[in-house]
Order: C-alpha cells, then structure tokens, then sequence
C-alpha cells in the first residue's frame, strides 16, 4: 500500500483531463468514483487541462453533463493561466491589447479576464498569444509572423504536440502550431500551461497549498509528469493516454508512481480511505 499512502497525504489533486479522465466523449472507468472519494474524504482536486481550444465554462457544462458532481473552481485551463499571467507581467494601467491565435472559446475567456483582445494585426498589440487553435487560418499565422517580427512577445498556452482522440488517432495541438512559427521566426514562445512553473504557481498561490502537498496525475511525459517533477509535486503517470510503458522506459523522465488508469488509483485509496 505504499502508493496509497503517498497519495493519502495528498492536500489537492490536479487531473489532467483528456487521456486521463476521458476520451472524446468517453469517460474511463472508476473516474466519477474518484472524484466522489476525495469530495468524501475532504480532498481538493483541479480538472486541470492544457487544451485552451475551450473555455473553463465550456469544461465545466461537459464535465456536469458526464455526471461529475463538481462546480467551476474545480475547472482550470491553460486558457485562464495566460490570463493571469498576462495581467501580472503587463505594467501599463489599461487593459493589455492581445492578438490570439486560438478559438472563439479561448477569445471569450481571455475577455472574461478584463483582457483586450483584437482580431487584427493594425494595433499597438502588446502580446501575441498562440493557442490550440482547431479554427486555425493561414491569415492568422501570417499575422503571427509578422507580430513576431515586430518584437511583439510570443506567449503560447501549452507546448502539448498533438491532442488525442478516441480510437488511438491524433490532431495538432498547440505546441505543433509554434513549432511551424518558430522555424519561420527563429523566435521560441514562453509557453504558460503544463509543464510550466507559471501554472504551477498560480495554482499554489491561489489554492494555498505547498506544492509538495499536490499530486499532479496525467497522462504525458513531457507536460503532467515533468511539471510535477520540476515543481516538487507528486508525479502521478495513467497509461491510458498517449504515454506507453515503452516510453517511461526510455525516458529520463520518471513518474513517482504508475497506475493504468484512474480506476486503478480509485481502487486504491478507495481500501486506505475506508480502512
């Protein structure tokens, strides 16, 4: 029961959402259940996800239509992270002008955060913000390169390669879009989301948490489990994503603990918090 206790002196739990707690429309086993035994046992969790293609409002209604019983503090997107950072980096005391390369969703919930956002290039823009972009354009990219040449500064919600779907397929995510400006730019983005320390601190500051009290359980190696690992949380790999045992082998990066899938930690804990 050595992992059970590890995870039982955790204060909140950050869960990854697609590959860990669902695919597409599909919920994995045992994740429902889960979030009924921390709510039970008086433990804080996040629904924390790279994805910035929706809002947190947009995370919220899917989530309650899946049938977990949560509200929209449990809810938090890389989408808000670049929010917040951008209103603690701008100095100015209007709004920040932010061109985005990302969807209507991402728009609104940088707007909702008090952020000016611009559908044009013809501005005094102060930031250029990259997202996971399923409404992608050629125009938007040329605007971004010229931005970029500009020296505007290049912000990305996450640098998550690929977003997966169900049935083993895959789609560009976020990262896939940066690296296409990056080598026509020779310009690299600060990326907020997972594994960024700057997601890492908003959550702790505003949970009030010490980070070696979290427990980050997700599905990739190089966002979920290195953000743990960098930041001193617990690092808690599900293989039901995109990451393989055959890939923690040959990775540098090693979880503290490696479970199949979430039905697997709910079984678990779900002995030591009953025992």
């Amino acid at each position: 029961m050595k992992h059970s206790s590890i995870l039982k002196n955790i204060d909140l739990f950050l869960l990854d959402l697609d590959g860990t707690v669902y695919l597409g429309e599909r919920v994995f086993e045992g994740a429902r259940e889960f979030i009924k035994l921390l709510k039970e046992n008086q433990k804080d969790f996040l629904f924390l996800t790279n994805n910035s293609s929706k809002s947190s409002e947009d995370y919220y209604s899917k989530l309650l239509n899946m049938g977990f019983e949560i509200t929209k503090e449990n809810v938090f997107t890389s989408g808000q992270a670049m929010g917040i950072y951008i209103k603690t980096i701008h100095k100015e005391k209007r709004s920040p002008k932010v061109y985005v390369v990302g969807t209507s969703s991402l728009k609104r919930e940088l707007k909702s955060m008090g952020i000016f956002v611009v559908d044009s290039p013809n501005y005094n823009i102060d930031y250029l913000v990259v997202g996971f972009d399923t409404q992608l354009t050629y125009k938007k990219l040329l605007d971004a390169c010229e931005l970029i040449r500009r020296g505007v500064p290049f912000l990305a919600t996450n640098p998550d390669l690929v977003c997966p779907l169900d049935g083993g397929r895959y789609i560009p995510d976020c990262g896939s879009i940066c690296i296409m400006l990056e080598n026509a730019t020779k310009k690299k983005p600060v990326f907020v989301g997972k594994p960024s320390s700057i997601m890492v601190d908003i959550i702790s500051n505003f949970k009030k948490v010490e980070k070696n009290k979290i427990a980050m359980i997700g599905d990739r190696l190089y966002t979920d489990i290195k953000m743990a690992k960098d930041s001193g949380m617990v690092a808690v790999l599900v293989l039901s994503g995109e990451t393989r045992m055959e890939d923690v082998e040959a990775s540098s990066l090693k979880p503290d603990l490696i479970y199949g899938s979430i039905k697997d930690i709910y079984e678990e804990l779900k002995l030591v918090f009953g025992g």
